[in-house]
């Protein structure tokens, strides 16, 4: 299983995922849109077992290695990770999933509840990634990168279908931009369907390495620090940026201030409780409002899990 991504795969996918991931809410949130000024079409993944899109991703991935994958070792800020170990459980197939020293800790907790071994090593995602590299070397087992197979971003790829399945089209979609594996499967699907639409990857502006890789159509690592651990990404994946030249139209920055505005609008606006990365998205079209005033937009709210802490801080 390699890097490229498929059309007919997505097809694949979107009939061999888990339902419980498929068809999630996608509407215009009237209150949110009059506010910033832009229809805006809300595509809400926070509604599902593990809150996040990443369960399409994983489950597809998992569909397709089989019952005989063996033992899997892969790294996670939390979602991806909680995506391959309600997988896993379901097929039976043992997993461990290695994340930063300071990752979130109800994103740790849920891995564990769904049936993962969760090893904290490092001092940011990309070094618990090479610890799991290692470890997964070190003992025979299959190392699963998010970002880089492209069944993952196959499965990601099956919320395009289900956008370009309304009877509107759609101008742009903003996309929080971490490893790649959603903006290459959402903007493959889109590029092939719907190619009018256009798609704007969301990056943090205190970690932009995805969003220097992508300019300079090579791999950037840049150091950073923001509180959105989903695009947290200070070492690209090559073969990721490599596919962005060809599904993504442009690349933003937004602040971690201008991320937490969003998660304040789509709490009190669509009663919609996003963690930063997936409110990114929206931090982005109130940037570009002017631009969209008379078009039609999508962002997808890509998770919701914040600890209770998280929530009262940010959220009120």
């Amino acid at each position: 299983m390699d890097a490229t991504i498929s059309i007919d795969r997505i097809r694949e996918a979107a009939d061999a995922i888990d339902p419980v991931f498929l068809h999630t809410p996608q509407f215009a949130s009237e209150p949110l849109s009059e506010r910033i000024g832009v229809q805006t079409i809300l595509k809400v993944e926070s509604v599902n077992p593990i809150r996040s899109f990443k369960g399409r991703g994983a489950d597809y991935l998992m569909h397709r290695l089989g019952a005989d994958a063996g033992t899997i070792v892969c790294a996670s800020a939390g979602n991806f990770g909680q995506g391959m170990a309600y997988a896993c459980r379901k097929r039976g197939i043992a997993l461990t999933v290695f994340a930063a020293q300071n990752a979130n800790p109800l994103k740790i907790e849920r891995m564990r509840r769904l049936g993962a071994r969760v090893e904290l090593r490092g001092d940011d995602f990309d070094e618990a990634k090479d610890a799991a590299r290692r470890h997964a070397e070190d003992d025979g087992h299959l190392f699963v990168e998010d970002g880089l197979l492209g069944a993952i971003a196959e499965g990601a790829g099956t919320i395009a279908v289900e956008l370009t399945q309304a009877p509107d089209s759609i101008d742009a979609v903003f996309v929080p931009l971490g490893n790649g594996a959603l903006v290459n499967g959402v903007g493959t699907w889109l590029k092939y369907r719907s190619p009018r639409t256009r798609v704007i990857a969301v990056c943090a502006e205190s970690a932009p390495s995805m969003a220097l890789s992508w300019k300079s159509r090579k791999p950037m690592t840049a150091p950073g620090s923001t509180i959105a651990d989903g695009i947290a990404v200070r070492v690209p994946v090559a073969e990721a940026v490599a596919t962005m030249a060809k599904t993504v139209d442009d690349v933003m920055l937004v602040s971690d201030e201008e991320m937490r505005l969003a998660m304040r609008r789509l709490f009190i606006d669509a009663g919609l409780v996003v963690e930063p990365a997936g409110a990114a998205g929206i931090a982005a079209i109130a940037i570009r409002a002017k631009e969209f005033a008379d078009r039609r937009v999508a962002a997808i709210l890509t998770g919701g899990n914040l600890t209770e802490q998280q929530i009262r801080d940010w959220l009120y």
